[in-house]
């Protein structure tokens, strides 16, 4: 069975679809089996592999509102290895539809049983929020893991999520995890980088992965050409501090 791995944090700006599709993309290169789970209304982590809204009839969307098979929502991307469920402007309406359904919260988890073991990694991008969608993927996953950016107000909004991770613990899935905290955006010329690098290892010690991600051109050139950084520009710093990432993840796991 392939293992759910969630990709979340409510605040905006973080690096989080940024760090779903490059990590998906590099768990690929290392010849891993990925399913790459859209679960943002903003689609961008489906656009940034290069599938478009005319590319795909069903998404995140249809699947949690089971009007169909979610083997039949996968898209063969590109990339080597990774499969897609796109998703798009569709999904902000599901949180109203799913509002009387009964066991809502255990939508994904369902849904994604019956495919979890055609996969070693399931990679899902939650929405920058904390509302079903994430419940929902929170409640579907093995671990979870939080990008926080190396710049000021970095843990901010951070009590809320480590919150809502405890009350999904607690009620929804005892045996989630947080798989670690992935900076993001490090650069190594500003002092406030270093700074927050080194608040964040204080407070969170072992949690924090041992790979971050810097700042750099190519990781933010890649989506508007469709493309994961492994496959825009496989020499960036940026590419090669995910597949460092992917790497990592490999071995924890």
């Amino acid at each position: 069975m392939g293992k759910i791995i969630s990709i979340s944090n409510q605040k905006g700006g973080v690096g989080k679809t940024t760090t779903s599709v490059s990590l998906a993309a590099s768990l690929g290169v290392l010849e891993k089996k990925v399913l790459l789970v859209d679960a943002d209304p903003q689609g961008n982590a489906s656009s940034g592999i290069g599938i478009n809204s005319e590319d795909f009839n069903l998404s995140t969307y249809d699947v949690l509102l089971n009007k169909c098979e979610t083997k039949d929502a996968i898209i063969k991307t590109s990339s080597p290895n990774l499969d897609l469920i796109p998703a798009n402007i569709d999904l902000v309406a599901i949180e109203i539809e799913l509002v009387d359904i009964p066991k809502r919260e255990y939508i994904f988890k369902e849904a994604l049983k019956d495919i979890s073991n055609n996969y070693e990694f399931i990679i899902i991008d939650c929405p920058p929020s904390l509302g079903l969608i994430t419940l929902n993927a929170l409640t579907a996953s093995n671990s979870v893991i939080i990008p926080i950016q190396c710049e000021y107000y970095a843990l901010e909004g951070l009590g809320k999520l480590l919150n809502t991770i405890k009350g999904v613990q607690s009620v929804h899935n005892q045996n989630l995890e947080i798989e670690g905290i992935l900076l993001t955006m490090f650069d190594t010329r500003l002092r406030l980088s270093k700074q927050v690098k080194e608040d964040v290892k204080k407070h969170f010690g072992s949690m924090v992965f041992n790979s971050i991600i810097p700042r750099n051109v190519s990781l933010g050139e890649a989506p508007s050409y469709g493309e994961s950084i492994i496959v825009y520009n496989a020499t960036s710093k940026g590419s090669k501090s995910y597949i460092k990432f992917a790497q990592e993840i490999i071995n924890l796991n």
